[in-house]
Order: C-alpha cells, then sequence, then structure tokens
C-alpha cells in the first residue's frame, strides 16, 4: 500500500480508468456478438446494431484501447455481413 497521499490518490485514478476501460471494452464485444447474432437471425435491427457497433469501436481506439486495424477489420467485417444479410 502506498504511503504517500499522491501515490494513493493515483492509485484512485488508476482504479478508476481501469473500471471504464473494461465497461467500453466489454461493451464493444457484447456489441458486436449481438450484432452477429442479428445477422444471423436476419433481423431488421442489425444495421442499427451495427451503426452502434461502428460508434463505440472508434471511441475505443480514441482512446486508446483497440488498435486501429483491428477496429477497421471488424467493422469491414460486419458491415459485409449486414450487406450480404438483405
Amino acid at each position: 500500500m502506498a504511503n504517500i497521499k499522491s501515490s494513493k490518490k493515483a492509485i484512485k485514478v488508476i482504479a478508476k480508468k481501469t473500471e471504464n476501460n473494461h465497461e467500453l471494452k466489454a461493451r464493444v464485444k457484447n456489441l458486436i456478438k449481438d450484432t452477429e447474432k442479428a445477422i444471423a437471425n436476419s433481423d431488421k435491427t442489425a444495421d442499427t446494431l451495427y451503426k452502434d457497433t461502428q460508434k463505440y469501436l472508434d471511441q475505443a481506439v480514441s482512446k486508446g484501447l483497440i488498435k486501429k486495424n483491428t477496429a477497421d477489420r471488424q467493422k469491414k467485417r460486419l458491415s459485409s455481413k449486414v450487406k450480404n444479410m438483405k
């Protein structure tokens, strides 16, 4: 455990950032899964889910949680699946 006041604060800040990052990564993963399920069921909500997935993937890239190429690859795969669904 840290003894210095600034170190104690830094530990709290790091814990909060870690929690926020984890929530965003989990949201992205869940959206990808939900979009793929909607595509498999030929559900009309797949298009709106895809748009939400794009938005959160871009947020994750801007925060440095996911590499840009990884996000682009995931968006490309999902977009091609959505287009082929119609």
